[in-house]
């Protein structure tokens, strides 16, 4: 099961995203928004952040105009590891070495192609572990209250 949201400026990816996750057979929450309406994009970073922080959802994507934003925001979550992607290469990685648990994207900057394929491989990859990358993300949350 995947948290999903977005703010206006990631909308209509939003949108087929989840025409996506309904072809790969992958349940799915949205948070909204619910249209293309200008919004304020923490206010659904937020909601997918805290569901996943919560465990309510294991992992979550969120899409804005660049991803920036909206990874800025889930970062702040206890137990969340947001990775900005641009690539299937990074999302591979973010996966693999950094058990990133909710991936980032940007609706203005990469093409729906890639988005669906990152999504693709971020839903498929499992986390790596061993003991190099597994003291190493042990290691993000162990100064702070993240």
């Amino acid at each position: 099961m995947t948290a999903i949201g977005s703010d206006h400026a990631g909308f209509e990816y939003k949108e087929k995203l989840k025409k996506l996750l309904e072809e790969l057979g992958e349940p799915y929450h949205d948070f909204g928004t619910m249209s293309n309406a200008s919004v304020d994009y923490p206010d659904y970073a937020h909601a997918v952040a805290e569901s996943v922080s919560n465990g309510t959802y294991p992992r979550g994507i969120l899409i804005c105009g660049t991803g920036i934003g909206v990874s800025i925001v889930a970062n702040k979550h206890k137990g969340v590891r947001a990775a900005v992607s641009e690539s299937v290469a990074s999302t591979l990685l973010a996966r693999q070495h950094n058990d990133a648990n909710i991936l980032c994207f940007g609706e203005r900057i990469t093409p729906w192609e890639t988005a669906a394929e990152m999504v693709k491989a971020f839903l498929s990859t499992p986390f790596e572990g061993g003991e190099r990358h597994t003291r190493r993300v042990e290691k993000i949350h162990s100064l702070t209250n993240c």
